[in-house]
């Protein structure tokens, strides 16, 4: 038994075969890190059982990275004193080994902060409050910052950098800057405020200092409108929570209201036949609410009769409610017509003295 332990260790020492022992570290990492980032993640994830689940988590591929970049510098510990690897290279590989390990879980951490993460889904199940993906994204961004600079850091230490003076400069940094962001601070606050009251979300269509058109994004800083024009304007978020929003897509009904104007000698018995008329048929139509339809003779104007037409329908997108409009207005023209009443010109009349 002796006699095996000496040849083992007089192979060992034999450069040729540490080499070829610190390939088959590397490779047996290289094979094993798909399953064993498999299993680690399936362990700590007790109530996950799917396959594809487990591999679609955000720390799957990082810790299989890492294991991958372990493998190899096992492999350079295994081999460095038959290489004779001096202190300082080995101090540099650690260092190497550590930076990588450090950007490679940062990186996997900034990963589960996403709209359509386990992290944002769990968020979503326990908050009280409806949470949309704009708000969870803009938040989601602080949280990625907060992660790149604490690796930032800690990089920086493990490159043995002294922070204080850092520090100290950043202070004066700070201070200028501070001076500088006054508006990025005040676009900052008013984020927080649109994503606290929740005016509106994404997709909606706002009106907002003079400008009108849907949501396309909400950040921390402004908000993206697309136009009616398919123009896009980024509106700060300062601005918006000082300024009346009007958000047309919260509507439950729309408004619909027209006038006519008659001929002033229109018999009287003719007039009212015809709001008659209009209200009957304005009953029948389906998307307009009863209790709201008034037909009224309003006003006489120096050149005729006006009649007052308004109700209310449930036709709430622009679109199928100018098409509402357009069904509405043919019917009553046709019941004007049918009636063989003659419409006039809603035109003043002038005069001028000579």
């Amino acid at each position: 038994m002796q006699q095996i332990a000496d040849f083992i260790i007089e192979m060992e020492e034999k450069p040729i075969i540490r080499l070829g022992t610190a390939l088959l570290i590397v490779f047996a990492f290289w094979m094993l890190s798909s399953g064993i980032a498999f299993l680690t993640i399936k362990t700590l994830k007790i109530k996950e059982k799917k396959p594809r689940k487990i591999r679609q988590s955000s720390i799957y591929k990082p810790l299989q990275a890492f294991l991958k970049i372990l493998g190899i510098y096992l492999a350079i510990l295994f081999v460095k004193d038959v290489y004779n690897i001096n202190n300082q290279a080995m101090d540099i590989i650690r260092k190497t080994f550590l930076i990588l390990t450090t950007l490679i879980f940062a990186r996997g951490f900034a990963l589960a902060f996403n709209t359509k993460s386990a992290l944002a889904r769990s968020i979503r199940q326990k908050s009280k409050k409806e949470i949309d993906d704009a708000m969870l994204n803009s938040i989601f961004r602080v949280g990625r910052g907060v992660i790149y600079v604490v690796t930032a850091i800690l990089i920086v230490i493990e490159l043995g950098y002294n922070l204080n003076g850092i520090i100290a400069g950043a202070g004066i940094a700070g201070v200028i800057l501070t001076l500088a962001a006054q508006d990025t601070a005040k676009n900052l606050f008013g984020g927080l405020v649109i994503f606290l009251d929740k005016p509106f979300a994404v997709g909606d269509w706002i009106e907002v200092d003079k400008f009108d058109g849907t949501v396309e994004e909400i950040t921390f800083r402004s908000t993206r409108i697309r136009t009616f024009e398919n123009a896009v304007v980024n509106i700060p978020n300062a601005v918006i929570s000082d300024a009346s929003v009007t958000n047309w897509s919260k509507m439950e009904k729309r408004r619909y209201r027209t006038r006519l104007y008659l001929d002033l000698n229109t018999p009287l018995d003719k007039v009212e036949t015809l709001m008659l008329e209009i209200k009957r048929v304005l009953l029948k139509h389906e998307q307009i609410e009863d209790d709201s339809i008034i037909v009224k003779f309003e006003e006489i104007v120096d050149n005729g009769i006006e009649i007052m037409i308004s109700s209310f329908t449930d036709s709430v997108d622009f679109e199928s409610y100018l098409a509402e409009r357009e069904r509405i207005n043919y019917k009553i023209m046709q019941i004007v017509r049918d009636q063989n009443i003659k419409l006039i010109e809603n035109a003043q009349i002038v005069h001028l003295k000579t």
